[in-house]
């Protein structure tokens, strides 16, 4: 489970933020609102967390945060050796300069050399990547670190770690031996240790890379919307998914009895079948809303089922506020989500905050400067479990809201 995340001169984030999800001792005990970081360990982060402010505000940017990381590791070594990143540093001559700092903490299994497998005791683990350069020159790693919290003595150790200077060294449980002449010869100073040690088959970074394929995000320098090609593809070659997406839309009451995939011209194409009609609708005739959760439910169906993440900016468009806490309702689920997959969101529809817990909101908002600040309800003094969080939201209380006038 992720547990923390650091970002620093990052789009909109100039001065580092921290969004630190572990929940106080008198955190709400409403089953399913909290799990566990990991096996064995006793602190408690939430499975959901939401993001509101005003516009521009910098809520996607926490989300692309995120997603530029997963990049990083997952797809960087595709990148040329003079391509630019797909990330921007804050739009300031003093900060363009100075280096983007990103970090994520998680959990897993005691021994590293079990990545990817379960284990009854959990350790920490944190990646963190430094990046910097000229601006309008490709950026390149400053510093890239992997490192986990023994058991034994709760102290951080370097798995893995790679300076200014391309220099890499590694502790003996990550298995470097027999890879250093390959990884110093095809290492581009642009692209990860980690996305550089797949291409090798070395099998503790091949076990994070599949890690990394279990986050599931509709963002990175922008919001993305699948089209309807994809859309097809996805759920032809998903049955499962398929069956599941048919199994919700007719429990939610869309007027929608299923999605088919019927017989086209160049392969298969979607319809999806109303109540009271004969011939089923082609995608495109559905409103936005359907057309919007159709799209949305790969990556959350995909996240329950694998204990992943799905990332997904700006939830609400378009969904209907009495579905949208349905939605979230199935991270909170044991049986629906035995994993404890998280969901990490934005949203613009304030009606959510009575749907959330104080350990599942988080504020974004920005200064006369353009920098955004982010703050967890839960630091928020003397705000009470019973308060109508929605009603105070509004009325300012709180922060993070729209200055008219």
């Amino acid at each position: 489970m992720l547990y923390r995340l650091e970002i620093e001169n990052f789009y909109s984030i100039r001065e580092p933020q921290v969004i630190d999800l572990i929940a106080g001792k008198s955190a709400d005990d409403r089953p399913g609102r909290l799990a566990p970081i990991g096996p064995g360990l006793e602190e408690m982060a939430p499975k959901v967390i939401a993001f509101f402010g005003p516009n521009a505000s910098g809520k996607s940017n926490v989300l692309k945060a995120l997603s530029f990381l997963a990049w990083f590791v997952r797809e960087s070594f595709t990148m040329s050796p003079d391509g630019m990143l797909p990330y921007s540093r804050f739009l300031h001559s003093d900060a363009l300069s100075e280096p983007t700092r990103l970090a994520i903490f998680f959990t897993g299994p005691s021994d590293p050399e079990k990545l990817g497998q379960h284990d009854k005791h959990s350790c920490k683990y944190a990646y963190e990547l430094v990046l910097g350069g000229d601006h309008n020159r490709p950026q390149r790693v400053i510093s890239e670190t992997l490192k986990y919290w023994t058991l034994e003595t709760n102290r951080p150790v370097n798995l893995v770690h790679r300076d200014q200077n391309g220099e890499i060294k590694a502790h003996k449980h990550f298995g470097l031996a027999g890879y250093h002449t390959a990884l110093e010869r095809i290492l581009r100073t642009n692209v990860s240790v980690i996305s550089t040690l797949v291409q090798l088959r070395h099998p503790i970074a091949t076990e994070l890379w599949k890690t990394s394929t279990q986050f599931n995000s509709n963002i990175l320098t922008e919001r993305m919307d699948i089209n309807e090609d994809a859309v097809t593809r996805i759920y032809s070659l998903n049955p499962r998914l398929l069956t599941a997406l048919n199994k919700e839309i007719e429990r939610i009451d869309f007027g929608i009895r299923e999605l088919q995939l019927l017989p086209g011209a160049n392969g298969p194409i979607v319809g999806l079948q109303h109540s009271g009609l004969n011939t089923p609708l082609l995608l495109g005739n559905e409103s936005h809303g359907t057309r919007q959760f159709i799209r949305t439910f790969p990556l959350i169906f995909d996240a329950l089922a694998n204990g992943g993440l799905a990332v997904i900016d700006e939830l609400d468009i378009s969904i209907h506020p009495l579905i949208l806490p349905e939605i979230l309702s199935w991270f909170h689920d044991s049986k629906r989500n035995p994993h404890n997959a998280q969901l990490w969101m934005t949203a613009q529809n304030p009606s959510l905050l009575e749907d959330l817990t104080k350990e599942e909101i988080f504020f974004c908002e920005k200064d006369r400067r353009g920098r955004t600040s982010l703050y967890g309800l839960k630091n928020v003094q003397a705000v009470r479990r019973t308060e109508n969080y929605y009603r105070k939201y509004l009325s300012g209380v709180y922060g993070a809201i729209p200055k008219l006038g």
